[in-house]
């Protein structure tokens, strides 16, 4: 079986304030919304942000909560960059989780929640080459 996410899709309690967050901050333009959903297309998958009680309806499954014990990464090509798409995306809604800081691994992290909480990890690594198309790929 081929290694591959087609779709991320997020519970959220309000789809305008998630839509602040990710066309304010990130600069992400829908690619499909409706009252319950909103897609994003990435680098070869989908992000999708789905009312909570919809995507609960959707799965069969109640009392979901957001978030769960996990993060979403966004990698950036220089250093400099991880400071300033926290800073937008602090600006667009979410709520700062870590200041910008080099880990002991290496490169330059910090950390923003979008308006559900739903972690995203801000990185540069310079270990880790993103391509013209944004695709990026580990590398040691």
């Amino acid at each position: 079986m081929q290694q591959q996410i087609s779709v991320v899709t997020l519970g959220v309690r309000d789809l305008e304030r998630s839509m602040r967050f990710y066309v304010g901050g990130f600069g992400w333009m829908p690619i499909f919304q409706n009252d319950e959903i909103v897609f994003y297309q990435m680098n070869g998958f989908v992000l999708g942000t789905f009312k909570l009680g919809s995507l609960e309806q959707d799965m069969g499954r109640s009392g979901l909560r957001s978030p769960g014990a996990f993060s979403l990464a966004h990698n950036v090509a220089e250093r400099e960059d991880v400071q300033t798409v926290m800073r937008r995306l602090v600006e667009a809604g979410g709520s700062l989780v870590r200041e910008a800081d080099a880990p002991p691994h290496g490169g330059f992290r910090g950390y923003v929640a979008d308006p559900d909480d739903h972690a995203w990890e801000i990185a540069w690594n310079p270990a880790w080459a993103i391509d013209e198309n944004g695709l990026v790929t580990f590398g040691l």
